[in-house]
């Protein structure tokens, strides 16, 4: 009796489903970009996913890094769909959830666009923590790694894609409290921001020190805060206090990973 061919058809599964959830994930965005005379995302939902949606809004140029994670997506679905990558232990240990990220993502599209903000919350919440579990089984397993490659098209896109959403899913989040919560505590807006944000610096500095303080979400983070910074120093809604609050957290979440990814360079032995 074989004893392989049941691996071999589960492996096999498993490729045909990541290149599934690829498909349905671009599918969704390309019809969220506003394409075939839909709604772009930022005009759906009244214009409260719009970049003066709420205080903890980045602008529009940040939102460019999903450029980068679907390309990084696109290029993991075909590295991982080669047959040589069927029976590896790293495939198989995050395969399928790499393609549930995927599902989720593409589900939060559909939802912004034929459901309700609170249930857009809810796919957003979802999917980071189905991107935090992945990076950190990506980060922790024992499985050895396929080289440059491997490092990047698994730990380095998983790290940029749970970044940037750490920060989406704070922005989406408050998109709905904003459209949901008296107009009385606008008067709070300030403080209320500058908290959470400093929330997110401790979340972005828990997420490097677990991950042994790998950069990309960082990166990402960082990237998406700069963003939110400059939304509200010259756009709507402005808050001088949140934007200065935004780039320190930056810096605060990107510089000890930084630090420590250079010294390790410099000398291989520092831990």
């Amino acid at each position: 009796m074989n004893v392989e061919a049941p691996w071999r058809g589960n492996n096999l599964a498993r490729q045909i489903v990541v290149l599934s959830a690829l498909s349905f994930m671009i599918i969704a965005a390309v019809i969220g970009a506003g394409a075939f005379g839909n709604t772009a995302v930022e005009d759906q939902q009244d214009g409260a996913l719009s970049t003066n949606g709420s205080y903890l809004a980045p602008a529009g140029p940040a939102f460019s890094i999903w450029s980068v994670i679907y390309l990084g997506l696109i290029a993991y679905a075909i590295w991982q769909a080669l047959p040589r990558q069927r029976t590896n232990r790293r495939q198989r240990a995050l395969g399928w959830l790499i393609a549930l990220t995927m599902t989720l993502n593409g589900l939060w599209l559909v939802t912004a666009r034929f459901g309700t903000l609170f249930l857009t919350v809810v796919v957003i919440v979802l999917l980071l923590a189905a991107l935090g579990w992945t990076f950190r089984v990506a980060v922790r397993t024992r499985e050895p790694r396929g080289g440059v490659v491997d490092s990047i098209l698994i730990d380095g896109v998983t790290g940029l894609h749970l970044g940037w959403v750490t920060l989406a899913t704070v922005a989406n989040t408050a998109a709905w409290l904003t459209t949901i919560a008296p107009a009385s505590w606008e008067k709070a807006a300030d403080a209320i921001g500058i908290g959470v944000l400093v929330v997110v610096g401790l979340i972005g500095l828990a997420i490097a020190w677990q991950s042994s303080w790998r950069l990309t979400p960082a990166l990402a983070l960082a990237w998406g805060l700069s963003w939110l910074a400059v939304e509200r120093f010259g756009g709507e809604p402005r808050s001088t206090g949140i934007g200065v609050m935004a780039i320190i957290v930056a810096a605060f979440v990107l510089l000890p990973p930084a630090v420590i990814r250079i010294l390790r360079l410099l000398r291989p032995s520092v831990d």
